[in-house]
């Protein structure tokens, strides 16, 4: 049986960033394509992957707006996690196959000691199961053809970290977990590294991102509340592109300096220096770019293309 060929979908300009809350099952980019879809743009990004198992707070990036995805991948993470105690499996999480069993014999003070180590600037090896890349592969290929490859530890600071020991049943004792913490930080590998502290090993069995870089679940939308809205509510769901550059320091420019900073010139002023800088044209105002100060230069970091501009002020 043949199946029909998909109706081609009329593409268009959208410039700003859906804030998804990242349903089960689904991949990262397959989440991406669907909104993208939904959404008929020309050009999207997401700010970094959550594993298929993970669910919660995925900005997706468009058009101009994936220029300031970097902004989000920087960014601090926060995470409500479970893990099941005694249980080692091949990919540190619930996908994997059972590679270890071990009695459970933890209480409240252990946890809580065990806890205390990992809390901090602590170091990381990257898992395997993983989208780190190697030699231009990522290690999850290396994982399925069987090759364990030496990965470098590497530091990653967990800036808050609870946990709380629930005991379902005499053979099944879980963590919950909720972690603040630096970009590259693995949840499953902490949770892994936690469990061999206490003794038993571990892996993960739930996992929901509830923040990233300030944006909380309470300003995502589902995929499936985005489904079944129309199109033009589909489009109200999304937020400027300066959405991401709101801790940036802001400064305007008039008509022609705005003109000069657009073709990549440095302009002068009295400013301070400053890492951060989201660049306005004044009248009307309009986003031209990001910049960081130094010695009273204003010196331009990603920038929009006029082209862009136009569009973003059109919609």
């Amino acid at each position: 049986m043949h199946k029909a060929p998909r109706a081609r979908v009329a593409r268009r300009p959208v410039h700003g960033v859906l804030l998804l809350d990242k349903p089960l099952g689904w991949t990262s980019n397959d989440a991406l394509q669907k909104v993208k879809w939904l959404l008929r743009a020309e050009k999207a990004g997401h700010t970094g992957t959550l594993d298929p198992l993970a669910t919660g707070v995925l900005p997706l990036c468009f058009g101009a707006a994936t220029k300031f995805s970097q902004t989000q991948l920087e960014a601090d993470k926060t995470y409500e996690a479970t893990a099941c105690l005694g249980v080692r499996t091949s990919t540190a999480d619930a996908e994997g196959s059972v590679i270890d069993t071990r009695p459970v014999c933890v209480d409240d003070a252990m946890l809580s000691r065990v806890i205390a180590q990992f809390t901090g600037v602590i170091r990381q090896t990257p898992p395997m199961h993983s989208a780190l890349k190697k030699d231009g592969r990522a290690l999850y290929e290396y994982a399925r053809a069987g090759i364990e490859v030496e990965r470098e530890a590497r530091e990653v600071r967990i800036a808050e970290l609870a946990a709380t020991l629930v005991r379902e049943s005499p053979d099944r004792v879980l963590i919950k977990m909720h972690v603040r913490c630096s970009k590259g930080t693995y949840i499953r590998t902490l949770a892994e590294d936690v469990g061999e502290a206490l003794g038993c090993g571990a892996h993960l069995i739930a996992l929901r991102r509830t923040e990233t870089g300030g944006f909380g679940l309470s300003e995502c939308v589902t995929l499936e509340t985005l489904e079944g809205m129309p199109e033009e509510a589909r489009m109200k769901c999304v937020l400027p592109v300066d959405t991401l550059l709101r801790d940036y320091m802001p400064f305007e420019l008039d008509a022609q300096n705005s003109g000069r900073f657009l073709s990549g010139l440095r302009r002068r002023g009295d400013w301070i220096d400053t890492t951060r800088v989201a660049v306005y044209a004044a009248h009307p105002r309009t986003l031209l770019g990001s910049a960081h100060v130094k010695s009273g230069e204003l010196i331009p970091t990603r920038l929009l293309s006029p082209i862009e501009i136009e569009q973003m002020n059109r919609f």
